[in-house]
């Protein structure tokens, strides 16, 4: 095993992030490892340097020993470097930029196992990007638009001829955004998409939802009865209702494993619907997904498969 295999794993996300606390008790637990946590907004209270010269490349981050051995990178919740405000704008906004081009350019350097790679993590995160790309990958996926034009959208609304959800195109910490059906509150002001480009989308009626961890090509499914509960609309609402672990179509697994092949993503968590005419319809995938409650109330070692990809770059746990 190389010196590298044997290096620890970094964590990089918030501070008081449980999906990363969780993350960092399996891997002591299942593999002996004391990873290291690193939250982007400590940069530059605490120092760092990049340096290369005859004897190789070295990195350091204050508090962040071992960071040239890290054998594996769960670029969990990033976040901006958080720069302390001066007395000019363009000064603030010339330290944003040379501290995030320092610590991200340090961070992404590492010939680390990534998960996901920052570069394909960002161009998924883009809803547009998701849509496309699972059409092509054989996916079904309801009629969409998304636009700024309240014109097209009225027309979008008017021909689906059944009930439209409208739910955020863009994604951000703000605060959680809902997937709602367009009522007549809705029409009245669709001229406030101009400044605010809107997905529309056809409700595909549920017999249930599926939410989906993918831990490089392992699947952990799990069954949302959200018909049953207040949460039909948007299944995130509602944890009261039934999860079941379960298991995808053949050719549902084949479209998703394209899906996210081409997406370049070995993480990610995918909302399905599966509607009343037995369809499976893909809505989107979260490269940084939540997952804790799943594994709460299904008993499913998601944690333990995915600190298995970190530690040994194999997302399979034995017995399952």
């Amino acid at each position: 095993m190389s010196t590298r295999e044997k290096g620890p794993v970094l964590i990089v996300s918030e501070s008081d992030d449980l999906h990363a606390a969780a993350m960092e008790a399996t891997l002591r637990e299942h593999h002996g490892i004391h990873p290291l946590r690193l939250d982007l907004r400590d940069f530059p209270q605490e120092s760092g340097s990049f340096r290369l010269d005859r004897a190789g490349v070295a990195r350091s981050l204050t508090g962040t020993a071992g960071l040239d051995e890290v054998r594996a990178v769960w670029w969990r919740r990033p976040h901006p470097s958080r720069v302390p405000a001066g007395v000019r704008a363009d000064d603030n906004a010339y330290r944003q930029a040379e501290c995030d081009g320092f610590v991200q350019g340090l961070l992404w350097s590492l010939p680390a196992r990534w998960v996901n790679d920052p570069g394909c993590d960002r161009i998924a995160h883009r809803k547009i990007v998701q849509l496309d790309t699972a059409v092509r990958a054989g996916c079904a996926v309801p009629e969409t638009l998304v636009t700024n034009d309240p014109d097209e959208a009225r027309e979008f609304i008017e021909s689906c001829g059944d009930r439209v959800v409208f739910k955020r195109t863009g994604t951000s910490r703000a605060e959680f955004a809902e997937t709602r059906l367009v009522g007549t509150a809705e029409l009245d002001r669709l001229t406030g998409i101009r400044w605010a480009p809107t997905t529309f989308q056809r409700y595909i009626d549920p017999e249930c939802d599926l939410r989906v961890v993918w831990v490089d090509g392992q699947e952990w499914a799990v069954r949302i009865d959200s018909r049953a509960g207040a949460g039909r609309v948007d299944s995130r609402l509602d944890t009261s209702v039934g999860f079941t672990p379960t298991r995808l179509p053949a050719t549902v697994s084949k479209s998703l494993a394209t899906l996210m092949g081409t997406l370049g993503l070995s993480f990610g968590v995918l909302d399905l619907r599966v509607g009343i005419d037995g369809e499976h319809y893909f809505l989107e995938v979260n490269p940084q997904g939540q997952f804790a409650y799943l594994e709460i109330k299904t008993g499913l070692p998601i944690f333990t498969s995915l600190a298995n990809l970190l530690a040994h770059g194999d997302g399979a746990v034995s017995g399952w």
